[in-house]
């Protein structure tokens, strides 16, 4: 089964104490098989005990983009935080291993 790395970019990092998180397809064509996919709810599923707040979730279809925002998922901020990622920068690797059901991966 395929991750979400197969078929996405991502990057993250903090906002306080919450972590941005954003996904874009490799292939613009795959952009809304991963709108429909990767929802706010699957996406704090994934996340766990990790993020105490709410997922929310913004589209960006000119960019084949996906962004969401993860409350409360850095123990107070980078500046207060005990937390080995104080800044998020891990997030988005995190959610590229979801395991995913889709299109098959460029080259595959």
């Amino acid at each position: 089964m395929p991750h979400l790395l197969d078929l996405c970019f991502g990057r993250s990092g903090d906002k306080g104490d919450a972590v941005n998180v954003g996904l874009i397809a490799r292939n613009p064509g795959h952009y809304e098989w991963l709108r429909e996919t990767v929802t706010a709810d699957v996406v704090k599923e994934h996340f766990g005990p990790r993020v105490e707040g709410e997922v929310e979730r913004f589209e960006l279809p000119n960019l084949s983009a996906l962004n969401f925002l993860l409350h409360g998922a850095l123990g107070g901020g980078g500046t207060v935080s005990l937390k080995l990622d104080a800044q998020g920068k891990t997030y988005a690797a995190h959610l590229l291993r979801l395991e995913v059901d889709g299109p098959a991966p460029e080259g595959a």
